[in-house]
C-alpha cells in the first residue's frame, strides 16, 4: 500500500517504513505527527483518489531529526548598471519516518 501526500506545496509518494525529507515540521525529534492531506491511496487492487483529499485518510509518522539542505547562491545582476547582490540560502527540512497509512 502507498499514499500520495501533500506537504509544503509538494507531493510525496510514501509507503509504511519510508524515510522522507519534508519541509520543516513543527514538532520535536521523537514526536509523532499526522498528515491529513492525503491525495490518493493505492491499495493492492484499486486506487482511491480524493477530490482534493481522500475522506477519513491520514498518515502517521515520527520525526527523526531536523536539518538544513545544501547551500545555494542567489545572485541578482543587472548588466552595465553596477548592480550585484549575492545571497546564500539553506532550506530547512525534517527527516520523517512513515509509521502507518490509516484508512478509517
Amino acid at each position: 500500500m502507498y499514499a500520495i501526500i501533500e506537504n509544503g506545496g509538494k507531493q510525496y509518494r510514501v509507503s509504511e517504513g519510508d524515510v522522507v525529507y519534508l519541509e520543516k515540521v513543527q514538532a520535536e525529534p521523537g514526536q509523532t505527527v499526522s498528515f491529513p492531506e492525503v491525495l490518493a491511496v493505492g491499495l493492492d487492487d484499486k486506487l482511491l483518489v480524493g477530490s482534493p483529499y481522500v475522506e477519513n485518510a491520514n498518515i502517521t509518522a515520527h520525526v527523526v531529526s531536523h536539518g538544513k539542505g545544501k547551500k545555494i547562491i542567489v545572485f541578482k545582476y543587472k548588466a552595465k548598471k553596477n548592480y550585484r547582490r549575492k545571497q546564500g540560502h539553506r532550506q530547512p527540512f525534517s527527516k520523517v519516518v512513515i509509521d502507518k497509512i490509516n484508512l478509517d
